[in-house]
This record gives structure tokens, sequence and C-alpha cells, in this order.
């Protein structure tokens, strides 16, 4: 079993969904390094609490469905995830709709040590502002 079997799945039902972020010290690197922030977002370690707050923020409601299985070759690992959530509060400038959100993203992590060293991801944001009515369809 490689290093980072089921990093991403935990990140996403433990940080994202559960919020809690003291999970963030165990799970993710000091040297971290991500190759996809959000707007605003510190693409070292710090940036990692940024990303889980802005969405929470935006989503109290947010939860991830993960497909199995996840890709594992080495240190690397990826998942597609879809995201479900109900826009309640301010997310990059778009106030609050009340409308629900199903948007999906696929993330790749390289691990060492058991831990998230870097990350490449890529989301389906066009769908998300559309749905949010930031952008029209």
């Amino acid at each position: 079993m490689a290093d980072g079997t089921g990093l991403i799945k935990r990140f996403y039902t433990e940080v994202i969904g559960d919020g809690n972020l003291a999970l963030i010290d165990e799970l993710v690197s000091d040297d971290f390094v991500d190759h996809d922030p959000l707007p605003g977002q510190s693409p070292a370690k710090d940036g990692v609490g940024y990303f889980v707050n802005t969405m929470r923020a935006a989503f109290p409601d947010l939860r991830a469905k993960t497909t199995e299985p996840a890709l594992v070759d080495g240190n690397l690992e990826a998942q597609y995830v879809v995201l479900t959530g109900t826009h309640q509060g301010e997310l990059m400038g778009v106030a609050p709709t009340g409308r629900s959100v199903e948007f999906s993203g696929v993330d790749i992590i390289r691990v060492d040590g058991g831990k998230v060293v870097e990350h490449w991801g890529a989301t389906d944001t066009m769908t998300l502002m559309q749905q949010i009515g930031a952008v029209p369809k």
C-alpha cells in the first residue's frame, strides 16, 4: 500500500466536510506547495486553512463524495471528487444566494513521509459560478 493511500479522501471528509482544521498539521507537510491555489490563497501550508475556511464560510454544509478506487502510483495519489453544498456565505465577492451547488474536481497529491508535500488540482469552477449566478449559463 502506498504512502498516500486515502489522504485525499480523509482531507475531504474530515477537514472539508467536518471542519477539523487541526488535521491539517497531521496531513500536510511544512514544506507543502499548492500548484492550484484560490485567488488570495498562499501556495504554502498556511494556504490550506485559508482554502478550507473560504469554502466552509461560503458553504457551511459542504460535503464531498469521493470515488473508489483512488488512483495511487508510488508517492502520487489522484481522486475525483464531487462537492455539494448550499451557498450561505460570500464566495470570491459573490453574495450568498441560498442556492444548492454540485461541482466536481480532480486532485493529485505527492506524499512524502505520510504527509502531502504537493497538490495539483482542477476544479469545475465555471459550473460552480454558474450555479451561484456569478456568470450566465
